[in-house]
């Protein structure tokens, strides 16, 4: 399955971000908010976010949210 969200150009041009930053700013945002509510895993959302799973990790702290392990991250060492 693959997902594509559009967004209302009159919603893409109130967004506070340079045009070039906006894409990579809301898979980030989108990715941090879905595992905040534990709807993603760890390394999925890092995925998401285009990030390695240490800046996200970064990114995951920086916001103060916590870290959800399961069983297979924790075998893993993450």
């Amino acid at each position: 399955m693959r997902v594509h969200l559009d967004i209302a150009e009159s919603l893409a041009a109130s967004l506070r971000l340079p045009a070039a930053e906006a894409e990579a700013r809301l898979r980030r945002e989108l990715a941090l908010a879905l595992y905040g509510q534990q709807i993603l895993p760890f390394g999925k959302a890092s995925e998401l976010a285009g990030t390695t799973r240490f800046e996200f990790a970064g990114l995951v702290a920086s916001r103060s949210m916590p870290r959800h392990y399961t069983e297979e991250d924790l075998a893993r060492g993450q």
